[in-house]
């Protein structure tokens, strides 16, 4: 194997239903939309990442574009593959590579996946040259990321909002002791913000607007310390046809995106009232961890907390923690084994 080394390369892989994240030689190398456009003519896929992203919503009947991720499992499988196989070829080191090298890969998962869902992850990084593919629960890449001793006799409880499913679960001696994976997280709460601007507003706005919107505006109560600045949004009128722009504030985007937080208080209640004594005791001192993209909401942890009544932490850059506890894992194989899945 010694002398075959240098023709392998390790990369840590975060296939987010959102985004999709790479990491290689301990660097952030691939930071891109999950979503690829497609030729609907010859079935070619003419774009990927943020290239494609700029396209959606924008196309015409030849061009479709698609999101090859759903719930952060794989429901297109070609695409995914092609949209992979275009990452990694945009790693900056393997372009100078004169062959394409096999690859040592860590690729993070949900926690209530199934087997089979599971195999066509698999099956997608073993055919873009994955020699030895590894898979890592999402909240376990998240924890190592935020930097949590995962092997430790002690529970910690980590929550982890995607783009596509909130991943909750309690952690003790490198494994998950009690989880709960639900369907509400960052796509959820665009489409909220798409109805609320309907039904209140009469606006039809698209998805990348709704997306603008949440990152600008998303609040998970009505009442923030830093009020936020009103914000103008154009779209068209339902009832005229003609494009139009209204103001909105946080407040309202807030009241849009309230059911959907409420679903993810009530998953939180869950796990812990789940959770054994023991490590009950153990998050009471050591708080609840937030992280992933949908824990950007301002005021969420603020919410969370209250309905706990535990200290609520937000891992510092939580787009990339998950991606980060994956690279760890990818590092240190052996200390990881037994939390990985071959």
């Amino acid at each position: 194997m010694g002398f075959f080394d240098f023709l392998t390369e390790e990369i840590a892989i975060d296939l987010g239903t959102a985004n999709t994240l790479i990491i290689h030689n301990d660097k952030v190398v691939v930071d891109s939309p999950s979503i690829v456009a497609r030729d609907r003519a010859s079935g070619k896929i003419i774009a990927a990442g943020k290239e494609a992203a700029l396209m959606q919503g924008k196309t015409h009947e030849n061009i479709k574009t698609i999101r090859p991720l759903k719930d952060g499992v794989i429901a297109d499988f070609e695409a995914s593959e092609q949209m992979i196989s275009m990452f990694i070829k945009d790693i900056p080191a393997l372009k100078k590579k004169l062959f394409t090298p096999s690859l040592k890969m860590v690729i993070c998962i949900p926690s209530g996946i199934t087997e089979v869902e599971k195999r066509a992850v698999k099956d997608s990084a073993e055919r873009v040259n994955g020699k030895e593919v590894y898979l890592i629960h999402e909240p376990m890449a998240a924890a190592i990321g935020i930097g949590v001793d995962i092997t430790q006799p002690k529970g910690n409880m980590i929550i982890d909002i995607g783009g596509g499913t909130t991943e909750i679960a309690v952690i003790a001696l490198g494994g998950i002791v009690c989880d709960k994976s639900v369907k509400v997280a960052g796509d959820v709460f665009t489409n909220d913000i798409v109805y609320f601007m309907r039904t209140q507003h009469n606006l039809f706005i698209g998805e990348r607007t709704a997306e603008k919107i949440k990152i600008q505006m998303g609040s998970a109560t009505e009442d923030l310390e830093i009020a936020q600045d009103d914000m103008s949004v154009q779209g068209r009128d339902l009832l005229t046809g003609k494009p139009k722009q209204v103001d909105i504030s946080y407040r309202e985007i807030a009241k849009a995106l309230d059911k959907s937080i409420l679903r993810i208080e009530d998953a939180v209640m869950e796990t812990l009232a789940k959770t054994p004594p023991e490590l009950a005791a153990d998050i009471y001192n050591t708080g609840i961890y937030l992280a992933g993209g949908g824990s950007m909401l301002r005021g969420l942890d603020k919410r969370l907390s209250k309905k706990t009544d535990l200290p609520v932490f937000i891992a510092e850059d939580p787009l990339r923690a998950i991606v980060r506890g994956t690279g760890i894992a990818l590092k240190n194989l052996e200390k990881y084994k037994a939390i990985l899945i071959q």
